[in-house]
């Protein structure tokens, strides 16, 4: 009898987080990887890409070469910040899965009607793993 209670109990906390993530609303962008990221960058029109981390994690991972260090995910300026062709390709990373800043910066583009956004869900932690270049972030 335990055990079946156990089972029950188990299976009502889990169903919650299970509703959550099926009543997820599409929030604009795409999840990419850094296979993704890295071959998009290769390409005749790279996407731009947005550092979304800390000074801390900026200095102890490095960046990704040729992105914008973003001054703070949820206070930056759009329309400094951002390409103004709302059609660019944006890029937005920040330390690895569970660091959900870029999440944040991301939805903050798509509110502001860019419609080509992305996330690099494995941050920079992530592009570090994969052998990918890394570049000293200089001060913004």
């Amino acid at each position: 009898m335990n055990k079946i209670l156990a089972v029950v109990l188990m299976s009502s906390l889990a169903l919650p987080v299970l509703a959550n993530d099926a009543s997820k609303k599409d929030e604009g962008f795409k999840l990419i990887h850094v296979s993704d990221l890295a071959t998009a960058l290769e390409s005749s029109q790279p996407p731009a890409v947005f550092d979304a981390n800390n000074a801390d994690t900026r200095s102890k991972y490095g960046v990704i070469p040729g992105a914008v260090l973003l001054p703070n995910y949820k206070k930056f300026s759009v329309k400094k910040t951002l390409p103004t062709d709302k059609n660019k390709a944006v890029v937005f990373y920040c330390a690895n899965t569970k660091c959900m800043a870029s999440h944040g910066a991301a939805e903050k583009a798509v509110k502001a009607g860019y419609l080509d956004v992305s996330v690099m869900a494995d941050g920079i932690m992530g592009w570090k793993d994969a052998g990918q270049p890394i570049s000293t972030p200089t001060k913004q």
